[in-house]
């Protein structure tokens, strides 16, 4: 290989470019990926319509290549049922104008990248019934793994139980009656515990899991696959009682009591009980951003005491996983500028001058794939490994506090496996929702 003169044209030695998401071939990236188990796909921004079709197009290829099944998002739970029973062709509403997706930020998950890819997940599914395949197992499911469905899961328990047990539902409802006053703000909840107003729900959360758990032999017989989504919604109310409580912790609590910590712990444990759920063989492709997904034990995370899916995923399977990051310069970006605000396509601004976008915004090609694990030139990671300032937008966009607010130090080679770079990207087109009025959750930046 050519001598270099500068890191950018170190970059452009060792990355394969391509012209657009349609025609790149990934032949060579699935060879890099080669038996993981878990590939996880980031995002930089939570509005980015190519991060999105990108993802696609790399999990359609895991799906007919490699075998995956999976796909875990950093969604709500109940949510991303309603495209897992859509794909299943149990439902006939695709992104669902109604409830689902409802939430703030809507164009998370309920834009037309996404729906586009619902149905070409759905189509796919079919095929498989067409030729009516011995297991199941071969369709691809769809799962959210966040924790902000508190009360949208609580309804979900509550009518598989009506279903099974209405008198276990009796019970349940009764105990979980106990978080209903904060139906419209949970974090009200979590206020109120920490300046002892009202007793904590722990307890009751608790039990309605353990008794689920009891019956599970009994429950589980009629219908396997909708046992799994109560219990799943229960320990989701489980973690998310939690959370709430812990947002008012003070800052010197330990890691364990971090509710980012918190969060993270649950989407990667939601994780591994799909995986457990649907075999040995299962494997799992992660939809997450950035901040999730790239190994925080890399970012100033980690100083913190935080840490998060990628970290936990290389930990628990070790070469097995794969973290591939995404990042931009320029263009749009669907974002609000404060926490339940209108959704707003805003410009996003070229890249700080000490930042990996920068150095990436240099190099003489618009898109490509950079490979740090199996680099293409000896020398990227070592040059690439001195920490740097990364940029992370999430459904909160503040140009105007970017530094401050959007930026955070990482070793980009240590973070993510893989990198793919968009130079100029465009936003996501949203699709009309219905809003509720309650909006449940808060974290930083909306990462």
């Amino acid at each position: 290989m050519q001598a270099y003169r500068n890191l950018p044209e170190l970059i452009a030695q060792s990355s394969e470019h391509f012209a657009n998401i349609d025609d790149v071939n990934l032949d060579d990236l699935m060879e890099r990926i080669g038996d993981s188990r878990v590939v996880l796909l980031g995002e930089a921004s939570h509005g980015t319509a190519e991060f999105y079709e990108m993802r696609a197009r790399i999990t359609k290829e895991l799906i007919e290549k490699k075998g995956f099944t999976i796909i875990a998002a950093e969604a709500d739970w109940p949510d991303a049922a309603h495209i897992h029973h859509y794909i299943h062709g149990r439902e006939q509403d695709a992104l669902l104008q109604n409830a689902p997706f409802s939430r703030f930020p809507t164009w998370m998950w309920a834009n037309q990248s996404m729906l586009e890819f619902t149905y070409w997940l759905r189509a796919y599914n079919a095929k498989i019934d067409n030729a009516k395949a011995e297991s199941s197992q071969q369709k691809i499911g769809f799962y959210g793994l966040d924790l902000y469905s508190l009360y949208s899961s609580i309804e979900a328990v509550l009518d598989y139980l009506q279903q099974v047990d209405p008198k276990a539902a009796e019970v349940a409802r009764d105990r979980y009656g106990c978080l209903m006053p904060w139906a419209d703000d949970p974090v009200l909840y979590g206020r109120a515990v920490a300046a002892q107003q009202h007793n904590s729900c722990e307890t009751e959360v608790l039990k309605n899991l353990q008794d689920l758990l009891k019956k599970r032999l009994e429950y589980s017989v009629a219908n396997e696959e909708q046992f799994f989504d109560a219990k799943q919604n229960a320990k989701l109310i489980v973690n998310a009682e939690r959370y709430y409580r812990t947002l008012y912790y003070t800052e010197g609590s330990s890691a364990e009591y971090n509710s980012w910590n918190q969060r993270d712990q649950h989407m990667f444990a939601a994780l591994q009980a799909v995986l457990e759920f649907r075999g040995s063989e299962s494997k799992a492709v992660v939809w997450a951003h950035n901040s999730h997904i790239g190994d925080a034990r890399a970012t100033q995370m980690s100083k913190r005491g935080e840490l998060n899916i990628g970290q936990l995923a290389r930990q628990e399977y070790g070469d097995k996983a794969y973290n591939i990051g995404f990042g931009t310069d320029h263009g749009t970006v669907a974002a609000a500028s404060e926490w339940g605000g209108p959704m707003e396509i805003k410009p996003v601004q070229p890249s700080h001058v000490d930042s990996y976008e920068r150095i990436f915004h240099e190099v003489a090609t618009d898109n490509f794939l950079l490979p740090l694990r199996y680099p293409l030139h000896e020398d990227i990671r070592k040059e690439l490994l001195p920490e740097r300032l990364e940029r992370a937008i999430g459904v909160i966009y503040r140009p105007e506090t970017e530094l401050q607010s959007h930026y955070f130090y990482a070793s980009l080679p240590a973070q993510f496996d893989e990198y793919i770079w968009f130079d100029k990207t465009r936003a996501v087109a949203a699709l009309p929702k219905q809003r509720r009025d309650k909006t449940f959750d808060t974290f930083p930046f909306g990462l």
